[in-house]
C-alpha cells in the first residue's frame, strides 16, 4: 500500500516537472521527517548542513519559491547580502543485484539507489540520521555593543564541543545510515586563514555496516557495483534576483554553465590540469536587458555584476578499493552534467525502472564534450551562446561526479574527500569594472596591465580571472589536504570585544588574550549604515610601543549607525604564500550586528527639542543620514525618559516610541506601527516625560510634562 501511494505521488511530481510547474508554483518543504541544521559561519564561505547528509533544494526552511528560498547557502563572500550559490545538492548511493524484503516479499532489484537530495529527502524512511554536531578548535569571542550581545555567531555558531586538537577552525560531524546498509560519516572542515577560507572540505567514509534503519537493525550483505554520486546545482546570480533586477532565469540556475577539468576517457590530463574537478559559472541569458551579458552586469540597482563568481568541487582523494586506500586518479569515473528537473531527479527506492535510470546517470562516464563546450565557447574560452537556450530542461543543468564502482563486503569502507570552492572578483573591483563598462570610460586596463579599447574584452577578461582564482583555490585545498592540514594558523581573535555608544565618540575595547607568540598588533575596521557592506580601516597598531587595547572613534557622525570588527595580525613570518604579509584572524569572529551611534546628553528643557531634518525631502534622502537609512528622521534634545507619539495632521496616531536610554536622541525610520512607510504630509510629534529627571539635584523634567513639534515629509 505504501509503495502504491508513493508511486502515485511520484507520478504527480513527474507530471509537474514535465509541465514546468515546479519553477512557476510555490514548492513547500521537500524534506519528510524532522531535520536538524548546523551552520559554518566563521569563514568567508558560509553554508548550512543537514543531518540527512545533503543540502537540498528548499531543504533548510522548506519555504516556497515565492518566498525566495530556492537559492540558499554556499554564501561567498559572506560579508555581503544575497551571495548564496546553492540551489540543491545530493548524495546518491547505488549498488547492483540488491535483494530486499518489501512488505513480506523478497524482491531483487538490478539496481538499488538511495538518495539524499537533490530535490527530496525522506528522513527516517530512506535516510536515517544519527548525529550532527559542530566542533570548534576555539570558542567564539564575546562581542558586545552597549551591553547587548552583538554577534551573528550567537545564533549561527552553535558549537557542541570545543576541541583544540582539531586542525580546522570549525568541523561538522554528520553520521547517517541508509536502507542499502551503507552508513555514512561526513566531516566538513572549514578554515579561517585568509588564503584558505573560501572552500569547505567534505571528508566521507562510506561503510558497509548493514544497518538499515533507526533501530540499528543489521542485514549483512556483500555489495557489488557500489557507486557514490554527487550533484551540484549552483547559481551565481542570486543578488540579481533578490535585488529586483533578475536576469532571466538566473534565480534558479537555468543559465548556469558547467565544465570539468582533469579527466576524460584517458583519466588524468597533463598539467595545468593537475586536479580533477567540476565547476560552474554564470552563462549569458537570452532575457538579459544588456547587450553583452557575461558576468551578469547591472546598473539599475548599483553598479555590480551578480554573476562574477566561479564555483566548483575538486577531488582531494578517492580510494582505489576497499582494500587499497591510495588515491585513484581514475576517480571520479563519471563527470556528467544532469538536467535539474528531468534526469531521474524524483525519488522512489522501490521503483526499479527509476533506480535503473539513476544508476545509468551515476555511471555514465565522461562526455566527449562538457556542458560548457556544448553550449559553445569562443576563442577566448568565453560562452558564445545563450546558456538558457541550450538543452531543454526547464531547470537547467547541474554538475555531477560519480565514484566507483566498488565492491564492499561487510565491514568494508571507501574514503572520498572533496573540496567545494568559490572564487571570483572582489566586491570593490567588481563595482569598478562594472561602472567603467556601463559608462564606456576607457581606456580599459586588463589584468596583465595591457590596455584595450573594447569594453567587452575588458569586462569579460576580468570576469574570467575568477576561473583562474578558482583553480588556485583548488590547488590550495589540495595542498592543505596533502599536508595533513598543516597550513599556517592565523592568530586567534581577542576573546572579548566591546563597543559603547557615546555623546561625541564611540568607545571600543578588546582583551589582550591573543597577545602571544608572533602577535604583531591589531587592525580595526568600521562600516557605516549596515553591517553587510564594505568596511574601512580606522585604526592599526603593531605589537610594539604603539600597541593598544582601546580606541575612541571620534570621526563618527551623529544620526548614523556604525558597525565594527577587529582583527589580530601576526608578523608575517608564517605566511608561506605571500611572504611578509601578516596572517589575520577572521573578521567574522568579532563583526558586530548591533548598531553603535553617537548620543548626546538629554536637553534641559522641552524648548530644546528639534526634529531633523524638517522638512524631510525624499530628494535629499542619501545625504541626510546615508543611503542605508534613507527614511530616517531624528528627534534631538529630548528628555532622557519620555514617550513620543506621532500623529497625522488629522489626529490619527501612527507610531509610539518609548525613549528610555537616558540620552537626548531618538531615531525614527518613517515607519508606522504597522510597518508602513509614511506618505507626504504634515505630522505632529507629541513628547511626554515618563519619569522625573534631575541634574545636580535640580529637577529639570517632571513626569507628565509635555510638548509637541510639527514637521513635514515630502515624498
Amino acid at each position: 500500500m505504501i509503495k502504491k501511494y508513493l508511486s502515485q505521488i511520484f507520478i504527480l511530481i513527474a507530471l509537474c516537472f514535465a509541465l514546468g510547474l515546479f519553477d512557476a508554483l510555490p514548492i513547500q518543504a521537500q524534506v519528510t521527517g524532522p531535520q536538524e541544521i548546523k551552520w559554518i559561519w566563521v569563514s568567508s564561505l558560509r553554508h548550512w548542513f543537514s543531518h540527512g547528509g545533503a543540502e537540498i533544494e528548499y531543504g533548510r526552511r522548506g519555504r516556497a519559491f515565492l518566498d525566495t528560498d530556492q537559492i540558499d547557502g554556499l554564501r561567498w563572500p559572506a560579508q555581503f547580502p544575497f551571495q548564496d550559490h546553492n540551489v540543491g545538492e545530493s548524495v546518491w548511493i547505488g549498488t547492483t543485484n540488491f535483494t530486499q524484503n518489501v512488505h513480506g516479499e523478497d524482491i531483487t532489484y538490478p539496481y538499488k539507489v538511495v538518495c539524499s537530495g537533490r530535490s527530496f529527502m525522506f528522513l527516517n524512511a530512506e535516510i536515517f540520521p544519527e548525529e550532527i554536531s559542530l566542533i570548534a578548535r576555539s570558542p567564539r569571542p564575546d562581542v558586545f555593543v552597549d551591553d547587548n550581545r552583538a554577534s551573528d555567531l550567537e545564533s549561527y555558531d552553535e558549537v557542541d564541543l570545543v576541541d583544540d586538537s582539531i586542525k580546522p577552525d570549525r568541523m561538522i560531524l554528520n553520521k547517517y545510515h541508509t536502507t542499502i546498509g551503507i552508513s555514512v560519516t561526513r566531516k566538513v572542515l572549514a578554515f579561517t586563514q585568509q588564503y584558505h577560507d573560501n572552500y569547505l572540505i567534505y571528508d566521507y567514509v562510506f561503510k558497509n555496516t548493514g544497518i538499515v534503519d533507526n533501530q540499528g537493525t543489521i542485514i549483512n550483505r556483500d555489495l557489488t557495483g557500489v557507486v557514490f554520486h554527487f550533484q551540484y546545482r549552483l547559481s551565481s546570480a542570486y543578488e540579481a534576483f533578490r535585488g529586483g533586477w533578475s536576469i532571466g532565469n538566473s534565480n534558479y540556475a537555468k543559465n548556469t554553465i558547467n565544465d570539468a577539468v582533469g579527466q576524460d576517457d584517458t583519466h588524468l590530463l597533463p598539467a595545468p590540469n593537475d586536479f580533477r574537478a567540476v565547476f560552474s559559472y554564470y552563462g549569458p541569458c537570452s532575457a538579459s536587458t544588456v547587450e553583452e551579458d557575461i558576468g551578469g552586469p547591472n546598473h539599475s540597482n548599483g553598479f555590480i555584476m551578480a554573476g562574477a563568481h566561479f564555483m566548483g568541487a575538486v577531488v582531494l582523494h578517492a580510494d582505489k578499493s576497499a582494500h587499497d586506500p591510495t588515491d585513484d586518479f581514475s576517480q571520479p569515473t563519471t563527470t556528467q552534467f544532469m538536467g535539474s528537473d528531468r534526469d531521474a531527479q524524483s525519488i522512489d527506492q522501490f521503483d526499479a525502472t527509476l533506480m535503473a535510470q539513476k544508476y545509468g546517470f551515476m555511471t555514465a562516464g565522461h562526455p566527449s564534450q562538457t556542458h560548457a563546450e556544448q553550449v559553445g565557447k569562443d576563442a577566448n574560452g568565453w560562452p558564445s551562446n545563450f546558456s538558457d537556450n541550450w538543452g531543454g530542461d526547464p531547470g537547467g543543468y547541474a554538475a555531477a561526479q560519480g565514484f566507483g564502482p566498488y565492491d564492499l563486503n561487510g565491514g568494508d569502507s571507501i574514503h572520498i574527500v572533496i573540496a567545494q570552492c568559490i572564487a571570483g572578483l572582489n566586491r570593490d573591483l567588481n563595482k569598478q569594472i562594472t561602472r567603467k563598462w556601463f559608462n564606456n570610460s576607457g581606456p580599459f586596463q586588463l589584468p596583465d596591465s595591457s590596455t584595450t579599447t573594447d569594453r567587452n574584452i575588458y569586462k569579460n577578461t576580468w570576469v574570467f580571472t575568477g576561473k583562474d582564482s578558482l583553480f588556485q583555490t583548488f590547488r590550495r585545498a589540495l595542498a592543505n589536504y596533502n599536508s595533513n592540514y598543516q597550513i599556517a594558523e592565523p592568530p586567534a581573535p581577542p576573546n572579548k570585544f566591546t563597543v559603547n555608544s557615546g555623546g561625541n565618540r564611540i568607545a571600543l575595547a578588546w582583551s589582550a588574550s591573543a597577545e602571544t607568540g608572533n602577535f604583531n598588533g591589531y587592525n580595526l575596521y568600521r562600516a557605516e549604515g549596515r553591517p553587510d557592506t564594505t568596511y574601512e580601516l580606522i585604526f592599526s597598531c603593531s605589537g610594539g610601543a604603539d600597541k593598544a587595547n582601546v580606541f575612541e572613534d571620534k570621526s563618527a557622525k551623529r544620526g548614523f549607525n556604525y558597525y565594527y570588527y577587529i582583527q589580530t595580525k601576526d608578523n608575517g613570518t608564517t605566511n608561506d604564500l605571500q611572504s611578509g604579509t601578516p596572517l589575520v584572524s577572521s573578521k567574522f569572529y568579532t563583526m558586530t550586528n548591533f548598531e553603535a551611534f553617537l548620543t548626546r546628553p538629554s536637553g534641559t528643557s522641552l524648548s530644546e527639542i528639534r526634529v531633523v531634518p524638517n522638512p524631510y525631502n525624499i530628494k535629499a534622502k542619501d545625504i541626510q543620514f546615508g543611503q542605508d537609512t534613507p527614511d530616517r528622521l531624528a528627534f534631538y534634545g529630548i528628555p532622557p525618559y519620555c514617550v513620543i507619539k506621532i500623529f497625522t495632521e488629522t489626529g490619527d496616531l501612527i507610531k509610539t516610541i518609548d525613549h528610555s536610554n537616558g540620552s537626548g536622541d531618538e531615531l525614527w525610520d518613517s515607519l508606522t506601527s504597522s510597518n508602513q512607510l509614511v506618505v507626504s504630509g504634515l505630522y505632529i510629534a507629541y513628547f511626554e516625560v515618563t519619569r522625573d529627571s534631575y541634574e545636580n539635584s535640580r529637577l529639570i523634567f517632571k513626569k507628565g510634562d509635555n510638548t509637541f513639534r510639527k514637521f513635514i515629509i515630502i515624498r
